[in-house]
């Protein structure tokens, strides 16, 4: 497979083509996930009210029925719940690691194994979160190391 990237002119529209002699329903489904899915959100902070890029969250946290979006620099307060944060980040680089917490596995540096299956996941910015055993194997597989069940 090759891979081709090329700066269209100016005023022009980006563009996507793929060529594939048999499209099979994954490849469907990746494209049409990266055309409808919203990658800004609306993070609050005290008094502040900020548009957020997807790129920019390390990781989202649900404590005491509220959601905050995890940056480098900055907790924002996030007006969605967990679930809708998967389903909306989810055909991105974006996994469920526990009940509570969303992953960008943009940000992670690497994986430790703890004790009873439970993995530890060392994020670029030094912060360290607890992957729960029963989401490891989405993580696996969502990273490429494990077979669909």
């Amino acid at each position: 497979m090759r891979i081709i990237i090329e700066s269209p002119q100016t005023n022009d529209e980006d563009v996507v083509i793929i060529r594939s002699a048999s499209p099979d329903q994954r490849l469907i489904s990746m494209l049409l996930s990266f055309q409808t899915v919203k990658t800004d959100l609306t993070g609050y902070l005290e008094d502040r009210i900020v548009r957020l890029d997807y790129h920019d969250v390390c990781y989202f946290e649900s404590n005491e029925n509220r959601v905050f979006a995890y940056c480098s620099s900055d907790v924002y307060e996030i007006k969605y719940k967990l679930y809708e944060l998967e389903d909306l980040f989810g055909p991105l680089d974006f996994v469920r690691c526990s009940k509570s917490l969303i992953v960008n596995m943009e940000k992670i540096d690497f994986l430790s194994p703890l004790f009873s299956g439970k993995l530890e996941a060392h994020l670029k910015n030094g912060e360290k979160i607890i992957i729960s055993r029963q989401y490891v194997h989405n993580l696996k597989v969502k990273l490429g190391i494990q077979e669909v069940d």
